[in-house]
């Protein structure tokens, strides 16, 4: 199985600004989260094989916690989509390229500067496609609009409906990883989170 976690919380989030691929590390809720996901995980009888993340520090946190003393791989190809120059803006006062952009993601192509979905899904997908090969439980642990391109790429048929969906901080979703190929997504409910 692949589980796929996004990283817990960090300062940015919790002042809903837009963190794109600034290194900022989990602030204390994101360290609680991290820390009950990783319990509930656990609680379930999960552990993990083989662990791949981010190389920014958030995600990488979250991956300790989730699974404490797994030498931990990082990937490039697994941090955030990169938000040129809008790094940092406020959610609640958002540009009105921004705007746009996510009033349709299907339609409206990220603003100039931005990095595009279809090159965050070509990138999550390449990563998916490198690790098909492998047993085990793998934990990726990543980012809220990275691991929506993991989704779309592991469902095609959403037509894009991962791009409007929420992930909360440490949402975590589980993906058969089978011989003929991956199975369909699913999110875990994990009590207490």
């Amino acid at each position: 199985m692949i589980y796929i976690v996004r990283h817990g919380q960090t300062e940015l989030n919790s002042r809903h600004a837009l963190q794109g691929r600034s290194d900022h590390p989990l602030n204390d809720a994101g360290l609680s989260q991290a820390r009950e996901t990783g319990k509930a995980l656990r609680a379930r009888g999960i552990r993990f094989d083989r662990v791949f993340s981010s190389p920014l520090r958030r995600a990488l946190q979250t991956a300790e916690y989730l699974a404490p003393g797994v030498p931990i791989t990082q990937d490039a190809r697994l941090i955030e989509m990169d938000y040129g120059p809008y790094e940092g803006t406020d959610l609640t006062r958002l540009p009105p390229e921004i705007l746009t952009f996510f009033s349709d993601f299907i339609r409206n192509p990220a603003p100039e500067g931005m990095e595009q979905l279809s090159a965050v899904v070509g990138r999550a997908g390449a990563f998916l496609e490198e690790i098909r090969a492998l047993s085990g439980n793998i934990l990726v642990s990543t980012h809220a609009i990275a691991m929506k391109g993991l989704l779309e790429y592991l469902t095609p048929a959403s037509n894009g409906s991962f791009w409007a969906k929420t992930i909360g901080n440490c949402a975590v979703y589980a993906v058969e990883n089978r011989a003929d190929g991956f199975g369909t997504p699913e999110e875990l409910r994990l009590q207490g989170l």
